[in-house]
């Protein structure tokens, strides 16, 4: 039946045996016997196709999923767990560090799926994760977090309170509570408190402008606090002139204390003449003609003194916060204490040019209040040695002073003094022993010790000492992009343990090589920091750079990325960490020598003219170092003194002060409680072994700093005198 003639068969035997083909193949398919052809046939059947194109999709699928799911598990072993694993290794994670902890977190979940029973990633998921007990008092409130760093991010909704089961990353979050009917809460928690505990209340119960602080034990020995509400924000400009409006400074039943200056009581009229502004008019000392400067109305009000803030607690009908009720509205006092602080610090007003408007900065305390840190200092009620104590340190203090006590007299009306208030919930049940003076304890009594002879103190200074080996030092970098200086970093061997010791070494630009050269040791704050980067911005030491000296800065062993397992307590002498104390100043004082070492390799670098220059920590630390570096010329010393009740003999200030026998200028503050001038700072001064006519000790009506420009004029002036001008 072909078309065309030459494809039909030929003849008819081609046709048989085509036939006998196909009945031969027919015969086959009956036996059961396999062929191309028979196979084709089945499976053109619908009944046989649809599910052995299902089965064929199954392997394919099922390979797929094999394959991709060895690859997961290969990701999981090669390159999730070490990344938690180097997450959870860095210890600045669970402090600053909360966007890494919020990935080890998230790697650790996923990684769980492929290896749901590795031993090594079930310890690394407890520990980069925690289950709290999260409660309202009532419960049924809607629960969302978000990381602490992470202002402007999203609400995460985690459940509904209370909770029990929600495992979340160890770092701090912002916490809000909400509840229909109840004013919502933020507050601030870290992942590893164990139980977060917040009280919601009802609309229109909560004061305006206040947050709820939850009472509990205190830390501090003062037995238990009832709850009590805080001011969110310090009282501002806007705020205080409605006191002085309503004649506040006209109505003597707002000013319940008795006025004691110097130790004299004064008289209504005495007193009021001294809370005047810059023209003679009724107001804080930074106001003018009665009123604050224009636009600044949501600052704190600054230059008030203790008494002007008590009157105005009174008119609102609220109280200062005890030192206690203040230290519990930060949550200073919770489990996660140790990492509150750099958290609240890290967004809050330190470092700045002046206060900035309340609320403007981010670092809220647990229960929710702002500008606790920084901006203004704050009064409390509590008398203290030597006036009234002020907390939370300003706008122009160093960090640590945001959780250090500090005091002023009552009648101090300087530009960094503010407050906020409280109200007590429970006025019959508050706890007088929080308002009781708070008084320093019996502190050591330098004036009735004996040093230590010639020969003891030799085998003392001998700890510091060290065989001479090659320095390898290595420049790192250099910058000479800042106005003023050159900025070189240095690393050099340690003279121990195989460690390296980075140093910065800032040259000035407008002067002349060989430059006098200060040696800076820094305030204990740089203990725990994450890094030397912050050295981009000298700070307290740039003046004298800028007038010609250069400045080298070693990162000593326990502090920034040297920080290792050093803590504050170690870097201040305690009965725990007496020998462990030792250890580290041995170390301080070689890489302080170490550094020196590396100076005199340095042709710009004028050795016969190098000084010490100490603060806080290195104001304390002057007390020993130049007395065991025979290289210093000259010292000073910001805001220092004894402070070694605990330390060992080998490692106490008063076995090496007076072995100091070059000029020595000291700079202190009256009302410094780090360094209480009868007990550390004037026992010192006279332990010095330097001569009457070449050591000067200056003190200011301040704490635990002293006037810039004051600083600025004695240490130039110092310098001038002992070292020479510098060559331009």
């Amino acid at each position: 039946m072909k078309k065309k003639p030459e494809d039909r068969y030929q003849s008819a035997d081609e046709l048989l045996k085509d036939l006998q083909k196909y009945k031969d193949s027919l015969r086959a398919e009956e036996l059961g016997a396999f062929s191309v052809r028979s196979l084709l046939r089945k499976i053109r059947k619908p009944i046989v196709a649809i599910p052995a194109l299902l089965i064929i999709a199954a392997i394919i699928i099922a390979t797929i999923w094999y394959f991709n799911r060895q690859a997961k598990i290969q990701w999981a072993i090669n390159e999730a767990i070490p990344e938690i694993q180097r997450i959870i290794d860095d210890p600045m994670t669970i402090v600053t560090k909360g966007g890494e902890r919020i990935q080890a977190f998230k790697l650790a979940r996923e990684a769980k799926k492929y290896l749901p029973d590795d031993e090594k990633l079930a310890q690394l998921w407890k520990e980069c994760s925690r289950t709290p007990i999260v409660e309202t008092s009532p419960p049924g409130a809607k629960v969302y977090i978000k990381e602490y760093y992470d202002v402007d991010g999203e609400w995460e909704f985690i459940g509904i309170t209370p909770l029990n089961e929600v495992r979340i990353p160890t770092t701090f979050f912002r916490w809000k509570f909400e509840k229909d009917g109840y004013e919502p809460v933020i507050a601030v928690a870290h992942g590893l408190e164990p139980e977060i505990k917040r009280t919601i209340d009802e609309v229109g119960k909560l004061p305006s402008g206040m947050v709820r602080v939850n009472g509990r034990e205190t830390a501090e020995g003062f037995g238990r606090l009832n709850d009590f509400y805080a001011d969110k924000y310090e009282v501002t400009n806007q705020k205080y002139k409605e006191f002085l409006d309503a004649g506040g400074y006209q109505n003597p039943e707002y000013w319940k204390h008795k006025f004691v200056k110097a130790g004299k009581t004064l008289s209504w009229e005495d007193a009021m003449a001294e809370f005047v502004d810059t023209t003679g008019r009724p107001g804080p000392s930074t106001w003018t003609g009665g009123d604050y400067p224009d636009g600044k109305d949501d600052y704190p009000v600054s230059g008030i003194s203790w008494y002007e803030a008590a009157a105005y607690a009174e008119f609102e009908g609220k109280s200062l916060p005890s030192v206690v009720h203040w230290y519990m509205t930060v949550g200073n006092d919770l489990p996660s204490f140790d990492y509150m602080n750099s958290q609240v610090i890290g967004l809050s007003n330190f470092g700045g040019e002046r206060p900035a408007p309340v609320g403007s900065h981010q670092g809220i305390s647990a229960f929710g209040a702002y500008d606790m840190a920084g901006n203004v200092r704050e009064w409390c009620y509590n008398e203290s040695d030597k006036g009234r104590y002020v907390r939370g340190g300003a706008w122009n203090d160093v960090p640590y002073m945001f959780t250090n006590r500090s005091q002023a007299d009552a009648f101090d009306r300087a530009p960094k003094n503010g407050f906020r208030c409280i109200r007590y919930i429970d006025k019959e049940n508050i706890l007088q022993a929080a308002l009781e003076p708070v008084k320093s304890t019996e502190m050591r009594d330098y004036y009735k010790e004996k040093p230590v002879s010639d020969e003891v103190f030799q085998v003392y200074k001998s700890q510091f000492q060290y065989d001479k080996s090659t320095l390898n030092a290595k420049i790192e970098s250099r910058d000479d992009s800042p106005e003023d200086w050159i900025k070189e970093k240095i690393v050099i061997d340690a003279a121990y343990g195989g460690d390296k010791v980075p140093i910065y070494l800032f040259l000035p630009k407008n002067a002349v090589p060989p430059y006098q050269t200060l040696v800076f040791v820094p305030g204990n704050n740089v203990i725990g920091d994450l890094t030397s980067d912050n050295l981009l911005n000298p700070g307290v030491y740039e003046f004298f750079i800028k007038n010609g000296r250069a400045v080298v800065y070693p990162i000593y062993k326990g502090t920034y990325e040297r920080t290792g397992d050093n803590n504050l307590e170690q870097s201040w002498p305690s009965e725990e960490h007496q020998y462990l104390y030792t250890e580290y100043l041995i170390k301080w004082v070689k890489d302080f020598k170490r550094t020196i070492d590396y100076l005199e390799t340095r042709e710009d670098i004028d050795n016969d003219k190098l000084a010490y220059y100490g603060f806080s920590w290195g104001g304390r630390l002057g007390n020993i170092i130049p007395a065991v570096e025979d290289r210093l010329k000259v010292s000073i010393l910001f805001v220092g003194g004894f402070g070694d009740s605990f330390a060992r003999p080998e490692a106490d200030g008063i076995n090496y002060v007076t072995r100091i026998k070059i000029p020595t200028l000291m700079l202190n503050g009256r009302y410094d409680t780090s360094f209480p001038y009868e007990f550390t700072v004037k026992p010192m001064f006279d332990f010095l072994g330097t001569p009457d006519e070449h050591k000067v000790l200056k003190t200011y009506e301040t704490d635990h700093y002293v006037p810039f420009n004051e600083l600025i004029k004695e240490s130039l002036a110092w310098l001038d005198k002992y070292l020479g001008p510098v060559k331009r």
